[in-house]
């Protein structure tokens, strides 16, 4: 057989031609700085139109008509379901297509929210979902939302998530979702900025104007305008013009000094 051709040994010498820090920009926020205006009449009159036509359950039926389209009516028609069905809507909120839910009646939802993609909010009968205004979830975020309370212009990244809920494992000889579920509030106050991908444990809550960094695990509270990043999430430290008045957050701020 004839032997196989040998290709000659190359060596490959990438050079960026592009400064990356030339290229860097700012540009003026968009969700966070929109006006709300007031949703037009005919769409609230929509909204009761068909909360007094249909019941609930019919309503969510004919969601799934309108949940993957993209158009101007599937968009509008989303409104108005949800409209009919929560506690509470504000005005010109986003629904994006996929987006799913469980017990739509338990929400209350804000002014100038939007809810991106393939997000998912699992509610619970007897629980409280309240999403403040102009709150921005990323697609794909997932939500155990029996107990949990998103403040005012809170962000959240894509794919974050929460987990409001865990099995007790106890007792030790039945399997784990077969034991109780012990179900603990999530609280996001005000301005605080969720990290793409990042996860909050059942218990915790993410202090006002506070960073939690991109994968975070969350399983303890994060104090005000701090930021905090890794598996388990820690401290990092304060925002840039930021000190905290009181000692209740100086044992985080050495421990974060240790670490770094």
């Amino acid at each position: 057989m004839p032997k196989s051709k040998k290709w000659p040994k190359r060596s490959w010498n990438f050079r960026m031609s592009i400064n990356i820090e030339e290229h860097r920009r700012r540009v003026a926020a968009v969700h966070g700085a929109r006006k709300t205006l007031a949703d037009p009449e005919f769409e609230i009159g929509l909204s009761r139109h068909l909360a007094e036509t249909h019941a609930p359950a019919a309503l969510l039926e004919q969601y799934a008509r309108f949940v993957n389209g993209d158009g101007e009516l599937d968009q509008l028609m989303r409104r108005a379901i949800w409209r009919a069905v929560v506690r509470r809507f504000g005005s010109g909120v986003r629904i994006g297509c996929g987006v799913g839910f469980k017990h739509l009646e338990t929400f209350e939802i804000g002014d100038g929210v939007f809810i991106g993609a393939q997000s998912y909010i699992q509610g619970r009968f007897d629980g409280t979902t309240r999403i403040g205004n102009h709150v921005w979830i990323g697609p794909q975020a997932y939500f155990d939302a029996r107990n949990l309370i998103l403040e005012d212009y809170v962000g959240w990244g894509p794919a974050a998530k929460v987990l409001g809920s865990a099995h007790t494992g106890v007792p030790v000889d039945r399997p784990i979702i077969e034991t109780d579920l012990e179900i603990r509030p999530v609280r996001v106050e005000a301005w605080a900025d969720i990290g793409t991908g990042a996860i909050l444990l059942p218990g915790v809550t993410v202090g006002k104007g506070s960073i939690v960094g991109a994968g975070a695990v969350v399983t303890r509270d994060v104090a005000p305008f701090s930021i905090c990043a890794g598996v388990p999430a820690r401290f990092i430290r304060w925002r840039d013009g930021y000190q905290p008045d009181g000692s209740e957050y100086e044992e985080g701020y050495e421990e974060g000094k240790e670490k770094a």
